[in-house]
């Protein structure tokens, strides 16, 4: 018996590693405001550095996540997007992927 009460100690210590952040698309929707500026318009390119900026509706909701992350944590390397980034909270980046996961359209 204190075998499995010290296994299920031990699950229940490791829950909060395995718990993922899910999103809240509703809440996304209006936090995915500003991001619709540049990724909302087919075929924009920005004016500096130069270069296309992509349509991210539609995208893998854990790609969303993992893109926001690097650029907060500066791995990914994007003056506007590091800024955009590292004023979201973790929930945000959660709603703003599970919006944009789950629309083709913001």
């Amino acid at each position: 018996m204190r075998l499995i009460s010290v296994a299920l100690l031990a699950l229940m210590a490791a829950a909060p590693v395995w718990a993922e952040v899910k999103g809240d698309p509703a809440a996304g929707k209006v936090k995915a405001y500003t991001c619709t500026g540049c990724h909302g318009i087919t075929g924009y390119r920005n004016v500096y550095p130069h270069f296309h900026v992509p349509r991210i509706a539609g995208q893998n909701y854990e790609y969303l996540v993992a893109a926001l992350k690097a650029y907060e944590a500066g791995t990914r390397k994007h003056s506007t997007m590091v800024a955009q980034a590292q004023s979201l909270s973790e929930q945000d980046i959660a709603d703003i992927a599970a919006y944009l996961a789950n629309t083709t359209n913001p």
